[in-house]
């Protein structure tokens, strides 16, 4: 079994824990519209520095690299991603391969301004509750994790709610069934999520057949350096989500203003 399938057999598992329950759309837009919105497209498509917007993510630990940030505090990380310019959060919410948590969500929405993703394996729509109920404004949904069913299901939850939807793909054939769909919000992960190696050349690759598409491009994963955001623009992306190299630095706020090059 690959990485990714471990991953979702044991999301699986920890799914059994929440109560049965079908979620509808009114379900879903009546708890964020008492929780409060905040708009994560919107965010993107008007950075708040530079040209590109960034995602910054608040990330402990990964399954390919371990841990990553020793003195993790996570809403200390979000204040100072904020003041440093970024457009929107990603925070990572699986506990067993990520170390993230669900209260990382809610602890960080009280702390700063900006729209939150939550980062994690959705493969039941009750994630997509749980998400509103603990702070997100947007969810990541994975095509490949995700068959055409649960995929259009869970994108039109989302949507129909007020939620946005980063579709995150990996290669054409799920690039053509986020389209189908009619994603808006479209995430290219240039890590191999079965073996986790991770190449640029794969968003500009699909990038190619994104001209008649007026959705938000999004790069993410192996993101270091303003020469990788500047190969990124050219290419299309009009936002870079940025983990592991943010994670790594000690001066978090002077890496994002390189990444954004910011003088």
């Amino acid at each position: 079994m690959s990485i990714l399938d471990d991953i979702v057999a044991h999301k699986a598992i920890e799914l059994e824990r929440l109560p049965e329950m079908a979620i509808s759309f009114d379900d879903l837009r009546e708890n964020l519209e008492a929780r409060g919105k905040r708009d994560f497209i919107a965010a993107l498509r008007n950075p708040r520095v530079g040209d590109v917007a960034l995602i910054a993510e608040v990330k402990k630990a990964s399954p390919s690299a371990g841990v990553i940030r020793e003195d993790f505090d996570p809403v200390a990380i979000a204040r100072e991603y904020e003041s440093a310019g970024a457009s929107c959060l990603s925070v990572l919410t699986d506990e067993e391969f990520f170390q993230g948590s669900l209260a990382y969500l809610r602890d960080i929405r009280s702390a700063v301004e900006l729209p939150l993703l939550r980062k994690d394996f959705i493969i039941d729509e009750r994630q997509i509750m749980e998400a509103v109920e603990w702070g997100a404004d947007a969810v990541l949904l994975i095509v490949a994790i995700l068959d055409d069913g649960r995929l259009a299901r869970f994108h039109d939850l989302a949507l129909n709610a007020g939620l946005a939807a980063l579709v995150e793909v990996h290669d054409g054939d799920e690039l053509e069934r986020a389209r189908s769909i009619g994603a808006e919000l479209i995430g290219v992960n240039n890590r191999n999520l079965k073996n986790f190696t991770v190449n640029l050349s794969v968003t500009e690759e699909m990038s190619k057949t994104l001209n008649e598409w007026d959705g938000v491009l999004v790069a993410e994963s192996g993101i270091h350096s303003r020469e990788d955001v500047g190969r990124l623009e050219v290419c299309g992306a009009g936002a870079i989500l940025v983990g592991e190299s943010l994670m790594r630095e000690t001066d978090l706020c002077g890496k994002v203003h390189e990444l954004l090059g910011v003088s």
